[in-house]
């Protein structure tokens, strides 16, 4: 999908196939399963110098980890919002989560958040 296209600008949802987890039969979703996998979709990613959505509404911190780590340089944040009331969750524990691993705001509200 990164080589194949220059149609989008960021990565939503890369741990969209975590909502089908069957816990009931595998127990809780351990990401370090996968990492591999995830870690090479965010290394293509990271060097198509494409961006990396922080959604807010499951906050792991191996996203963000593992995105810094593959040479991730941008991050924009999504609250997953369904409903009015759900706007901007966890907006401020992303943030601090993400200036752990050194992104910071852009000039404007609506800039990419950059390392």
């Amino acid at each position: 999908m990164v080589a194949g296209s220059d149609e989008f600008e960021v990565c939503c949802h890369i741990d969209y196939a975590v909502r089908a987890w069957p816990s009931v039969t595998e127990g809780p979703f351990d990401p370090r399963r996968f990492e591999e996998g995830f870690r090479a979709a965010m290394r293509s990613l990271a060097d198509s110098g494409r961006a990396l959505e922080m959604n807010t509404r499951r906050l792991w911190p191996w996203i963000p980890q593992w995105w810094t780590e593959e040479g991730g340089r941008a991050i924009t944040f999504g609250s997953d919002a369904h409903v009015p009331d759900a706007v901007a969750d966890n907006f401020p524990e992303a943030v601090a989560m993400v200036e752990f691993f050194g992104f910071r705001p852009g000039r404007c509200a609506e800039d990419f958040w950059t390392r």
